[in-house]
């Protein structure tokens, strides 16, 4: 049953969301997520965003990330890929994973449903009303929902900042300075053992091209793209397949694929890179082009299929707000530290761009810090964001963005308002 008031109502049940829900009801906080979707996961699961990066060793707030993995190991969703990373995991796997971890601490979930109204006093926060959406939330469900559920704490982590905008909060955005979206794609049915020997036979550079058993099982990565500046092994193939007219040289602006934890033939794609604001209808032609590519280019993919499409186009950067501090690249490049930090990491600035030979992956030499105050909204005293959408300038915000880094802002965060508390 539904309660009519929560310590913490989270708006978004992706990466951070998730993550802030788990560690504060462990805390002892009464926690409900409100999730547009019929599962939880986010970006990991509705955009196939796999596997998590790479990122610092010495990352903090790290306690979810480790008990996530955990619990998709058990179920054969997870690996540990040669290059020490924890973050290869199973997307439908994380769905049933993320359920179990969620009833365990009590969180009560509601999906299909949004925040419809939100009832505030000055600077705060009072409670919110919810508007369902979907055929499983039966009557009793939508007669409860019908009345205000009050909240101590109400956290933004829809990706969005929907939440935000809602109240009309003061924003970061400056539109001149975007990245492209992608719309992710799984491929099955591959002999990842014979393509992997073959990619690795071809591509000498172990930055880009790598493999690895691990379960009985072979995993492999590798990478291209249309900028001139690389020397990508993959580059007269994709040359050949451009002069066949079998792809554009568009559909292969970013080709980036990974293994998926936990299977035998299936490989996930970081492509397309939509270009000009293409949607979804010219986002999956795409994916039907490079699927074909790969059935007649590569080895190992002569018998292979689509299997799956993300439900969501991958958004890199959105609406950004202003908070209780707003971080800068400066703080970043300069190692600034801070009292209460949420996120240690040293993720490159990572800038995606529609131009070719105009992205950017700035390597950074030193860890930085993200304080607990970029968290903060600037308008409300009990209103916090987590996720994508944190108070960071753009380029800041490049290197925040990744799945290791969102879960730390949710733990941290839910941390936090547990001491509040």
């Amino acid at each position: 049953m539904m309660k009519n008031n929560y310590d913490l109502i989270i708006a978004g049940g992706g990466t951070a969301g998730v993550s802030c829900a788990y560690t504060a009801a462990k805390a002892g906080l009464s926690v409900l997520i409100i999730e547009k979707n019929t599962f939880l996961g986010g970006s990991i699961t509705s955009s196939l965003v796999i596997p998590a990066m790479k990122t610092s060793d010495n990352a903090i707030n790290t306690d979810f990330f480790n008990e996530l993995y955990d619990n998709l190991s058990e179920l054969g969703g997870a690996i540990t890929y040669c290059d020490g990373n924890k973050g290869w995991f199973n997307p439908e796997l994380t769905k049933i994973v993320l359920d179990k971890m969620m009833t365990e601490v009590n969180v009560d979930v509601l999906f299909e449903s949004c925040i419809a109204d939100i009832k505030t006093n000055n600077s705060k926060i009072l409670s919110v009303s919810i508007d369902t959406i979907g055929s499983n939330n039966v009557a009793d469900i939508r007669n409860e929902l019908l009345s205000p559920i009050e909240t101590r704490y109400l956290v933004d982590a829809t990706g969005d900042a929907k939440i935000f905008q809602k109240l009309n909060c003061e924003f970061l955005n400056d539109n001149s300075k975007t990245q492209p979206a992608s719309l992710r794609f799984i491929m099955s049915g591959i002999n990842v053992k014979e393509f992997s020997s073959w990619i690795m036979e071809l591509d000498k550079d172990r930055d880009v091209t790598t493999s690895c058993c691990a379960d009985g099982y072979t995993y492999c990565s590798t990478a291209y793209t249309w900028d001139e500046g690389s020397n990508w092994a993959l580059k007269p193939i994709v040359d050949r397949a451009i002069k066949d007219n079998a792809v554009t040289s568009e559909d292969m602006n970013y080709f980036q694929l990974f293994s998926v934890a936990g299977t035998s033939d299936s490989i996930a794609f970081n492509a397309p890179r939509l270009l000009n604001n293409e949607g979804y209808m010219q986002a999956r032609e795409r994916v039907l082009r490079i699927s074909n590519f790969c059935k007649r280019y590569l080895k190992g993919f002569e018998n292979s299929y689509i299997s799956s499409i993300a439900n969501s186009i991958g958004i890199r950067v959105s609406n950004r707000v202003k908070g209780k501090y707003v971080y800068t690249i400066e703080d970043l490049l300069s190692s600034k530290t801070f009292e209460n930090p949420v996120v240690i990491s040293n993720y490159p600035v990572d800038i995606h761009s529609e131009k070719k030979d105009s992205s950017t992956l700035q390597k950074v030499y030193k860890e930085y810090q993200l304080p607990i105050e970029s968290l903060m909204s600037a308008d409300y005293d009990n209103l916090y964001v987590a996720g994508r959408c944190i108070s960071a300038d753009f380029k800041s915000q490049a290197a925040l963005r990744i799945i290791p880094s969102c879960f730390s802002m949710g733990e941290g965060l839910a941390k936090y308002l547990a001491n509040l508390a």
